[in-house]
């Protein structure tokens, strides 16, 4: 199949299969079995792979690494706020301390582990750590990004993305890998069809093959659509959250 749609395209289809998901965990609460919120559900697995794609992609673009790093953490900060309020587990504003309620697993929302796992990817990439450090290090980010949503797995696909750029091949293997791990954890910790759902995931797979190796059409364009992008997320899950509690 012929590549041809740039990561603007594919960022767009990400934020719509993330929103028809968190719109079924609005309409359908829990883990129901019915065919429509199992189904939106699955649409919503598209997401996380591309956005850990892009993140990786990222990290061989930006002229600033540095100021990328500091941009993610700064809208994973403002994320958590929105994604804890839109969370079924918000009690009272306790709710944004992490662990107070005593859960351990979606204490915060998924830009923790794509902000860490930038991180990560500049820490494999380093010539000034020692192969004994970098392994240290990342074992360190993983029990960080764990309670996050999408938890470690996250991190460890923008680092599978990034050190593996340009074999398509490996990059989709090590993610699948990486995911059945957390459709293990899932269906143990959580919810057995719910775990297995994780595994959808693959439905990224031809999906991000179609990336044509382009930003998008114009640069006004690019800039409008990156800030709409980091907006967009934390955005929708107030508004969601909003609806829940009014």
């Amino acid at each position: 199949m012929k590549a041809r749609l740039n990561s603007n395209w594919l960022k767009i289809i990400a934020i719509i299969a993330m929103t028809i998901d968190h719109i079924a965990w609005l309409i359908f609460p829990g883990y129901p079995r019915e065919a429509l919120p199992v189904l939106m559900h699955i649409i919503g697995r598209i997401t996380c792979p591309i956005m850990c794609y892009f993140i990786a992609e990222g990290y061989h673009h930006t002229r600033d690494v540095g100021k990328y790093t500091r941009r993610l953490f700064v809208f994973a900060i403002i994320s958590h706020f929105a994604y804890i309020f839109f969370s079924a587990d918000f009690v009272d504003w306790k709710s944004f301390i992490p662990f107070y309620y005593g859960g351990i697993l979606n204490q915060t929302s998924v830009m923790w582990p794509l902000a860490w796992g930038l991180v990560m990817l500049r820490v494999a990439h380093s010539e000034k750590i020692s192969d004994a450090g970098k392994a240290i290090l990342i074992i360190l980010i993983c029990l960080v990004t764990f309670p996050g949503d999408w938890s470690c797995i996250a991190s460890l696909c923008i680092l599978a993305f990034g050190t593996n750029r340009g074999n398509f091949k490996k990059q989709m293997l090590w993610m699948v890998f990486y995911v059945a791990l957390y459709a293990a954890v899932y269906f143990i910790a959580l919810d057995r069809v719910y775990g297995l759902i994780q595994m959808a995931v693959i439905l990224a797979i031809p999906i991000i093959g179609l990336y044509n190796g382009q930003r998008g059409m114009s640069a006004k364009a690019n800039k409008i659509l990156k800030w709409a992008f980091y907006i967009y997320y934390p955005l929708h899950l107030f508004i969601i959250g909003l609806i829940q509690y009014v």
